[in-house]
C-alpha cells in the first residue's frame, strides 16, 4: 500500500488531466494537469459545476449520461476512451479524450472520475487529410 502522501503527488504530477466530481457533478479534485489543459486554476475549479468546461450544446447530453451512470452504478462506455469537445477557459473549443470511472466506496457512490489528455492539435491534423 502507498502512503497518502505519495497518492497525492502521482495525482498532482501526472501529465493527464484528472478531475474528480460529486455526485451533484461539482468539482472537487482538479490537478495540476486539468489546468494546464483547461486554463482554470484549482481554485478556480473546486466547487464548481462540470459545466465549466463542458461546451453548452453538450451539457444535456453530458447530464442525462452523468445522472444515469450515478443512479444506476454503470457506464455506457466501461471505462474506454471517448473523444469529446471540451472548454478551454479563453472560451476555444478543445478536443480532449476522455475515461470515465464511478468512485464507489461501502458508503455508496462518491462521484465520477476523469481522465482527459488534449488531443485538439491531432484531431485537426486527421481532419486536415496530413496524417502523422
Amino acid at each position: 500500500m502507498i502512503d497518502e502522501t505519495i497518492a497525492r503527488a502521482i495525482v498532482e504530477q501526472m501529465a493527464e488531466a484528472l478531475i474528480f466530481a460529486t455526485v451533484d457533478g461539482k468539482i472537487a479534485l482538479w490537478n495540476r494537469g486539468a489546468s494546464l489543459l483547461f486554463g482554470f486554476e484549482r481554485d478556480e475549479a473546486i466547487g464548481q459545476s462540470l459545466d465549466l468546461i463542458i461546451p453548452p450544446h453538450l451539457r444535456n447530453a453530458h447530464w442525462s449520461g452523468f445522472d444515469a451512470a450515478i443512479e444506476t452504478g454503470r457506464l455506457k462506455l466501461n471505462g474506454k476512451p471517448t473523444l469529446t469537445r471540451a472548454l478551454h477557459k479563453t472560451g476555444r473549443k478543445l478536443y480532449v479524450e476522455m475515461s470515465f470511472a464511478l468512485v464507489e466506496t461501502d458508503q455508496g457512490i462518491l462521484g465520477s472520475v476523469a481522465v482527459a489528455r488534449d488531443v485538439t492539435e491531432k484531431v485537426e491534423r486527421e481532419r486536415a487529410g496530413v496524417i502523422r
